[in-house]
């Protein structure tokens, strides 16, 4: 149960005055969760500062600086009834004159906020204009007594569309008041060496700063916070790790029957690191303690075979296992790939996704809790508490970072001593699998199944898109099969379903209706017939948003056309650019950029062309954005921390390791005074699954 303390940090953001429904959604947006609470808040620290200290007189006003300035106002000049001249307003102090431009603004308002006569307080972009003194549009204007409440050092926040600076910074002040004092967590030797504040004093540093230093990411009150959430992950990792261990594993026992059978029927062998990775796990499967593997492997290089080698080998000692999808796309998918070769070693394999009802699902639950379902292949309906296994053995967990550890746990916890192997698609630099998994055992498959040719990566300036269109059409009028990837507009899944719709429906001008279209607003029956169109031939240029990022098979397919490539992220470029190259044909792939390219862009591109190796990749995403891009949720697909860098803050993570490692030796059930305190820092970072492990012994 959560502790009192923090309850007020827990509700929704809709107890604050003047956030209605419509702000409610836009800060669900920017929080990215369904219902903002004032701990969204509290964790959304500003990007930087503006200084509002400068108070000038008008004549030693720097242009193109930000200032705050003492006026008489002297005179309105209304925008005239047509065109598009702003409403100026004159205004002097005893050195010079300045004017003030508002475009678009009701008359009465600005005469209201700068009253001729008066003296005001205005801060603003000061700029030099036809030789004049100019402030568009200020920050604030304020008179005598606003001065006296206006921030000298105002954050300046990440914001959506429809929020405003001022309306965030209220909400993030105001989750600021209801967060209590709390019992300290940090080590006093290590608090007092790092010269650390308290929690809530950190927290009011950066959200009230007094000083620009103040929001430094490498500062102490940013330091603070992002050891706070280190540890808080750390613990949460080295509890669920302790967890395991404490429960013993099983050991399951074969001769590899099954599995020499899945191997002879493959149209080709194994790559070395296939054969090291399946073998790897085949001796954690047979020694007493419990597996926790993660298998990642670059897009292509065959992780889903090694996992079904590894089911075959619990299977055949008589127990079951289980492929975790995130999707019903890609857990259909891994049941087309896979069974041809379960056929052939005589396993049982089945499927549960949302989309199986009635009777036709009790059946299946009816044959799974009594054995006759050897491999289950499902998405998040296996969670579900009617979901009996009659001895779930191995649990593998496909795309990790899309399920959070309770449901990681969950799925173990429908057998008894569950064996866990997680995978990714998205290689992940040394010191984030680190970060990310803890001790895990690491198996890597950096190789690429024989016969798989090279993929030639292209780019291309957008304003060339008429010649790329008919190359499309030439190559598919050969017979080829392409895929049209339209860009990342913004955070939105809605926004960017409407930019494939409209990239659709100016492609069916050439292609007419063999032009097909997924995005993941589709209905999940929908999204698999259209993809079938395609795996099919029936409709060869497909036109998606990145809900083809991850996992989509079609070895037909030679072509990608990435619109916008400057928008994404290295890793999601290396995994969208997967999609093609699966099969014995040559294969394109078009980077379609807006010219002219930024430094960081064009460095993504250049990488794109020099190499096809993921873990190089992974490797300078990291170099070139830090960990907080790399790990973005739509970059690669792994979730950031809010507050912790892992580039910039790698120090306290190697600390915060070591510390919930000892932690967890001296006070596994975190009973101590400091324990207690850490309980509150778990459940602060939502963390809950490792106290729920506590409290259930």
């Amino acid at each position: 149960m959560r502790p009192p303390l923090l309850n007020p940090l827990f509700a929704g953001l809709k107890g604050l005055s003047g956030i209605g429904p419509k702000f409610q959604a836009l800060f669900a947006r920017l929080f990215g969760r369904d219902e903002p609470r004032f701990v969204d808040a509290l964790f959304h620290l500003p990007h930087s500062a503006i200084d509002r200290r400068a108070r000038p007189k008008l004549r030693d006003v720097q242009p193109d600086t930000i200032v705050t300035v003492e006026v008489h106002i002297d005179k309105h000049k209304p925008a005239p009834p047509r065109g598009r001249a702003p409403h100026r307003v004159l205004a002097h102090d005893e050195t010079n004159d300045i004017e003030f431009a508002f475009f678009g603004m009701p008359r009465e308002r600005i005469e209201k906020m700068l009253p001729v006569g008066e003296k005001r307080f205005v801060s603003g972009k000061a700029i030099l204009y036809d030789g004049r003194l100019q402030m568009t549009h200020p920050d604030r204007v304020v008179d005598e007594a606003g001065l006296a409440k206006l921030a000298a050092v105002e954050p300046v926040y990440p914001l959506t569309e429809g929020l405003s600076n001022a309306m965030v910074r209220r909400a993030c002040a105001a989750a600021c008041d209801k967060l209590s004092e709390l019992p300290e967590w940090i080590d006093g030797a290590f608090l007092k060496a790092k010269q650390f504040r308290g929690f809530r004093a950190s927290l009011e540093h950066l959200h009230k700063p007094q000083e620009l230093e103040d929001i430094q990411p490498a500062g102490l009150y940013r330091s603070r916070l992002a050891f706070d959430e280190l540890l808080a992950h750390q613990l949460a990792l080295a509890l669920v790790r302790s967890d395991m261990k404490r429960e013993p594993g099983r050991a399951h026992y074969a001769e590899g029957l099954l599995r020499a059978k899945i191997e002879a029927a493959l149209p080709f062998s194994l790559t070395a690191s296939q054969q090291r990775a399946a073998d790897e796990i085949v001796r954690d499967l047979t020694s007493d303690d419990r597996m926790l593997r993660l298998l990642q492997g670059d897009v292509g290089s065959g992780k889903t075979l090694v996992a079904l080698l590894a089911a075959a080998h619990v299977i055949e000692s008589g127990r079951q296992a289980a492929i975790m999808a995130p999707t019903e796309v890609l857990a259909r998918q891994h049941l087309a790939r896979i069974t041809p070769l379960v056929q052939a070693a005589g396993i049982r394999v089945e499927i549960l996704t949302g989309r199986e009802r009635g009777a036709s699902r009790n059946a299946l639950l009816r044959d799974l809790a009594f054995g006759g379902v050897q491999l289950l292949v499902g998405t998040h309906a296996v969670f579900q508490d009617d979901v009996v296994f009659s001895d779930l053995a191995l649990a593998v967990v496909d795309e990790q970072h899309r399920f959070g550890v309770h449901q990681r746990l969950a799925l173990a916890d429908k057998g008894i001593a569950t064996d866990v192997l997680v995978m990714t698609a998205t290689p992940i630099p040394r010191t984030l699998v680190l970060t990310y998994f803890g001790d895990m055992e690491v198996s890597e498959l950096r190789e690429k199944p024989a016969g798989r040719q090279p993929i030639e990566t292209v780019a291309v300036a957008l304003d060339r898109l008429d010649e790329v269109v008919e190359a499309v059409r030439r190559a598919i009028d050969g017979g080829a099969r392409a895929y049209w990837i339209c860009p990342l507009v913004e955070e939105s899944e809605e926004v960017d379903f409407a930019a494939a719709e409209a990239r659709f429906a100016h492609l069916q001008e050439f292609f007419g209706a063999r032009t097909g279209l997924v995005h993941g607003k589709m209905k999940a029956a929908d999204k698999d017939e259209a993809m079938e169109r395609f795996a099919s031939g029936n409709t060869p240029l497909l036109v998606a948003t990145t809900v083809v990022e991850v996992g989509v098979d079609v070895p037909e397919a030679t072509i990608i056309v990435i619109e916008h490539a400057e928008r994404f992220g290295l890793a999601q470029l290396d995994q969208l650019r997967g999609r093609v190259g699966r099969g014995k044909d040559k294969s394109t792939c078009l980077l379609l950029y807006r010219a002219p390219l930024g430094p960081t862009a064009k460095r993504r591109i250049e990488i794109m062309r020099e190499t096809e190796d993921g873990f190089r990749i992974a490797e300078e995403d990291l170099a070139l954005r830090g960990e907080g891009e790399v790990l973005g949720t739509r970059q690669s697909g792994l979730p950031g921390f809010r507050v912790a860098d892992a580039s910039m803050h790698r120090d306290l993570l190697e600390t915060a390791r070591k510390d919930a490692a000892l932690i967890v030796t001296n006070d596994p059930m975190l009973q101590s005074p400091r324990g207690e305190a850490l309980r509150m820092l778990l459940h602060l970072f939502e963390r809950e699954d490792a106290v729920r492990l506590l409290d259930a012994g």
